[in-house]
């Protein structure tokens, strides 16, 4: 964003990275993925770099308010530096937050998650699969919270695998029914309380019962969750865990 601003350009869209996208290894990798199909797609669009911070969302679920307005007035003073309107998420709690806690702030701003912008991406026509799109791989789909029963969010990640041919097969609770991946709420960054079992390995359990080689995620929380649950089930060499975006780059033929 500062570089094109030195240049006099205002990109179209902030690309939110966010802290998993920023510091875990894993999910930089889905950033590089949602980058290269933005890239291909030939959306104008500018991430913050060393000026993006948190966006609060773990300080306010831990109960910390005053440390989320501190982070979230910082953001907001950043975004009106460089006249954000239009921001992509690659997480649904960055996504939630933008969305619907910083308008009590001051900052309102067009958010939109990475599945709805592939999603509009595919329907205007910008982004077209090889081939007559078929699959026979199985993949099944897990809601994220903060997406589905928190926004309402349910149909654009299913009709984007869709799209890419993926097979789709969904796990009994599914939609506003999904179990939580265990890690919601600041839940990630405690430590479990006393019960029979995790609920990542519930959930885990549900998604290899429909037989998918597949599990694609569309959160950095879910995608951790579910890579540790397919590890405990020692299911890491017969099924992967891939976001929605690393699903459509790899149909695209992208690298990353």
């Amino acid at each position: 964003m500062r570089e094109l601003a030195e240049k006099g350009h205002q990109p179209e869209y902030l690309l939110w990275i966010g802290c998993a996208g920023a510091f875990d290894l894993r999910y930089r990798k889905v950033a590089r993925a949602f980058a290269s199909v933005l890239l291909h797609a030939g959306v104008d669009f500018a991430c913050l770099g060393s000026e993006e911070t948190c966006t609060g969302d773990p300080a306010r679920r831990a109960g910390n308010e005053m440390l989320f307005q501190m982070q979230a007035l910082q953001v907001i003073d950043t975004f009106g530096r460089y006249q954000v309107r239009k921001i992509i998420t690659i997480c649904p709690h960055c996504f939630n937050t933008f969305h619907n806690e910083y308008p009590d702030l001051g900052g309102r701003y067009e958010v939109v998650h990475h599945s709805v912008f592939l999603n509009r991406l595919i329907n205007e026509g910008r982004l077209k699969f090889p081939g007559d799109g078929a699959s026979s791989d199985r993949v099944t789909f897990h809601d994220p919270c903060y997406l589905g029963r928190g926004n309402n969010i349910y149909d654009a990640p299913r009709d984007v695998l869709k799209a890419a041919g993926c097979n789709m097969k969904e796990m009994p609770r599914s939609r506003s029914f999904a179990l939580c991946c265990g890690a919601g709420g600041a839940q990630m960054f405690k430590e479990a309380e006393p019960g029979t079992h995790e609920v990542y390995t519930e959930r885990t359990r549900e998604a290899l019962a429909t037989g998918a080689g597949t599990i694609v995620t569309a959160c950095p929380f879910c995608m951790t969750m579910l890579t540790d649950g397919i590890k405990k089930e020692e299911k890491e060499d017969a099924v992967s865990n891939l976001d929605i975006a690393e699903i459509v780059a790899a149909r695209l033929g992208l690298e990353w």
